[in-house]
């Protein structure tokens, strides 16, 4: 069975931090500081967040396309 500070690294990893943002969030933790836990883990899903509607604005342009050809037939 994990324990927590070992539980809360495995949900890091699993949301794709690297090592270097785990590390920094373990000493904020550490420390208390709550404030600068949350505004890191919002930075961090800012980042996924804009991946994502990057790649969704991908799957539209081929979508588009797909379309495109299809009504050319």
């Amino acid at each position: 069975m994990q324990n927590d500070e070992e539980a809360i690294k495995q949900n890091l990893i699993d949301a794709g931090c690297n090592e270097q943002f785990i590390s920094q969030f373990m000493v904020l933790r550490s420390q208390q500081n709550t404030p600068e836990m949350l505004s890191l883990l919002a930075k961090h899903r800012k980042v996924i967040l804009d991946c994502i509607h990057s790649e969704e604005r991908q799957i539209y342009c081929l979508d588009y396309l797909v379309n495109k050809v299809k009504s050319t037939k």
